[in-house]
This record gives structure tokens, sequence and C-alpha cells, in this order.
């Protein structure tokens, strides 16, 4: 699923932006920061190899997602260290105008040319989109992507893996506005609700249905209206103005309260549990930084990991849901976290720093790598570890081109930007 600059000059796939300073000593790229840098290349690995069995592993991939959800594992990672990371880049920058900056300079640049290098080989059919975007305005499809927001927008992703960007922004906005009326500090109180309420939706007899505001005004008008609420959320919750920064701020989480739980393409229980569990991860942060205690904390990860699986218990399996496999990915997810935060002060292998450090560009270029290996070579009947190795060796190589002449160009000017933005 941010990403001032992060850790190590790391993002995430669900960007996830600057590490927050240690709480005493250390520096970018030491062992006390280097833990998220690590997380963020494990996450990345994770999904980009759920996704290659679908390509390559197909045979495995069948007798393993019933047991384990990958691909969600490595989701789940990602949004805590985003949790961790995002409120505390905020607050170190002190200024909500230069918090948006960054975060549209870490996003949008290798955005941009993923999701454009996917439209044009899907023009020279080299790569298929599918038939997803069949019948739909390609005016309101662009507009509804250039906000983040398509997920909740009722419009497919061109790159699928896009959608957690959807749940990073909604976590955005939140965090905005506690920030602007001083509730940030109470990140475990509202993990916990978030969670409780995720947990009460997977039982009761009535939730909105997926992209219910959708089909009630129409994709268009709600791309519209959410598009221009967005806009004036970002503008005026960055004013200097109280008087158009609290409005401002409140109306974005409004915004994203209102399109995560009316208009979610995923159940809406496991909406909340995302922001809970992002949440989750702040009020780590918190304690970690002295701001709270480590009790609190684990009283709130008990609450939300009970809130979590009795949610997958009470939605039960589906056709496109496999309960155990959700269990297993998120329990396994929480862990990993916790095993990475424990070891924290120790150094972490040099790969796993580097793969942190490309993982935003693993996440959003391989998608586009794959389905050009579909439309031109398509999809393998049995495993091939072979070409599933092939596959990495080629996609590591590009992703290391795509940080280094997208990704950092575009943190540079971002920085640069901020700048300007604190001297005035």
């Amino acid at each position: 699923m941010e990403p001032a600059p992060p850790v190590s000059r790391s993002l995430p796939p669900a960007p996830s932006s600057a590490s927050p300073r240690p709480a005493s000593g250390g520096s970018a790229g030491t062992p006390r920061l280097g833990w998220l840098d690590a997380l963020r290349g494990i996450a990345a690995l994770l999904v980009a190899v759920e996704h290659s069995s679908y390509s390559f592993m197909a045979e495995f991939r069948e007798r393993l997602m019933p047991e384990l959800n990958v691909g969600r594992y490595g989701v789940m990672v990602f949004f805590l260290v985003s949790g961790y990371v995002i409120p505390a880049s905020l607050e170190r920058r002190g200024s909500i105008r230069a918090f948006w900056t960054g975060r549209a300079f870490r996003i949008y640049p290798l955005w941009a040319a993923v999701v454009g290098s996917a439209v044009a080989l899907n023009l020279l059919g080299v790569a298929h989109l599918g038939a997803r975007f069949d019948g739909r305005d390609p005016v309101t499809v662009a507009a509804a992507h250039v906000t983040l927001l398509q997920e909740l927008l009722g419009t497919p992703s061109v790159v699928l893996v896009l959608w957690t960007l959807s749940y990073e922004l909604a976590f955005y906005l939140l965090v905005v506005a506690l920030f602007t009326v001083r509730l940030h500090r109470r990140p475990a109180a509202v993990s916990v609700v978030l969670g409780a309420l995720a947990a009460v939706s997977a039982v009761v007899a009535f939730v909105p249905t997926a992209s219910a505001l959708s089909s009630a005004v129409g994709t268009g008008t709600l791309v519209a209206l959410a598009s221009v609420a967005l806009v004036l959320a970002v503008r005026c919750g960055s004013s200097a103005t109280s008087a158009l920064r609290v409005p401002g701020a409140l109306a974005g989480g409004l915004l994203a309260l209102v399109l995560v739980s009316f208009n979610g393409t995923v159940p809406l229980w496991e909406g909340l549990l995302i922001l809970a569990v992002m949440f989750l991860g702040t009020a780590v942060q918190r304690a970690e930084s002295g701001e709270s205690s480590w009790p609190r904390v684990a009283r709130t990860a008990v609450v939300v990991l009970i809130c979590a699986v009795g949610s997958a218990y009470g939605y039960g399996d589906t056709a496109h849901f496999a309960r155990r496999g959700w269990i297993t990915a998120f329990l396994l997810a929480v862990l990993t976290f916790g095993a990475a935060l424990a070891l924290r002060h120790r150094r972490f292998p040099r790969a796993l720093i580097w793969l942190g450090t490309v993982s935003y560009s693993v996440y959003l270029v391989h998608p586009v790598l794959l389905a050009v290996s579909d439309g031109v070579i398509g999809r393998c009947r049995h495993d091939s570890p072979v070409l599933e190795a092939a596959f990495f060796a080629v996609l590591l190589p590009l992703c290391a081109l795509s940080h280094r002449f997208v990704e950092v160009p575009g943190l540079a000017r971002g920085r640069e930007r901020i700048r300007r933005i604190r001297s005035t």
C-alpha cells in the first residue's frame, strides 16, 4: 500500500514517507531506521511473488492461497509501516502544506510513469487492461485516477495494485484532520474504534454493498463531486487561516470516512480494518518515541487482532475470500512487524535495505511487467520456478532504474519545493 525522504531514501508501495526521527540518536541508514526499510522490502517481495504466481506458479498458488493470502500479508505490512511513518512525517514538518507537497512528489512521478506505460502498452497490444474499462467514460476514469481515490470512486484501477493508494490517501486525509483539531495524539483510541466498527459491520444484517454511492448517484457524478471536495480539502486544509484550515481538514477526513464506508470495493469490515491497522502502526510509533506506553499499545494490538479475526469469521468463506488464508496473512503481518520492531537496534541485511529502498518501484512496476509477460508468452499451466526466477531477474534491475531516474528526481524536486514553502 506515501512516501519526504524515507528511511534510507526508500518508499513503500503504498508510499510511506520519511521516517520519523529516532527517539535518541541514529540517522538514516542506521540499524534504528533500517528495520522499516527491511519491512518494506519484505512486503514488496511478498506482493510481487503473490501476483507472479498467477503466471508462473499457478499450481503452487492454488495449494497455498487457501492457507495463506501472500498478497494480503505483504499489503498489511505496508499499511503498518505507513501508519508508523506518515503521522510522524506530518508532525516533523509541522506544516500541512509541506506534508501534501511531499506526498505529491513522492507518489505522482512514478505513478504517472507506470500508469502511462500501462495505457501505452495496452494501446500497442503488448499488454491488456482487460474488459474492466469497456463502456466507461475515459474522462471519468482519468479524473478518478488523478485523485488516487479511484478504488473508492467505483472505478477499476488501471494497474490493480493502485487500490492500496486509495486507502493510503484516505488515511492521509484522516491524519491531517486529526492533526488540525489536535486529536492526533490518540491513535490507539482511533484504532480500537475502527477495529470495533469493522467487527460489527462484518456480522450485522445490513451493510453497504460495494460501490454503493456510485450505484446511487452515478460514477461520473461521484467522481466529479469527490474531486472537487478533495481539492478544496487539501487547499483549504493547507491554508494559514484557521477559518479555512479547520473546515477544509475536517471535510477531507469526512470524505475519507464516507468513501471507505459506503463506496469501497473490499468489504466494509476490511476497509475499516485497514485504517485501524494504520493507526495501530501510529500507536506503535508513539510508544517507541516515548509519547505513549507499551502496555497501551499491546492492549490496542490485542483488540485489533481480535476484531480482525472476528470480522473474517463473521464474514465467512466466499468464492473470492478464503477466511483462513486471510487470517493467517493478517496474523503473520502483525508478527512480522512486531519482530522487526523488537530487532530495530540490530543491523538488517543490505539486500533487504536495498529492496526497501526500491520497494515503491517493485510494487508499481511488477504488475506492468507481468502484463507484458502474459501478453507475449502467456501464463504457464504448470509451475515453472525457472520463469519465476527469470521474472525477478528482470524486475529488480528495472526497478533500480525507475527508482534512480524517476523516484529520486521527484524526491529532489519535492524537497526543493518544501524548502521554498518553509522560506515563505
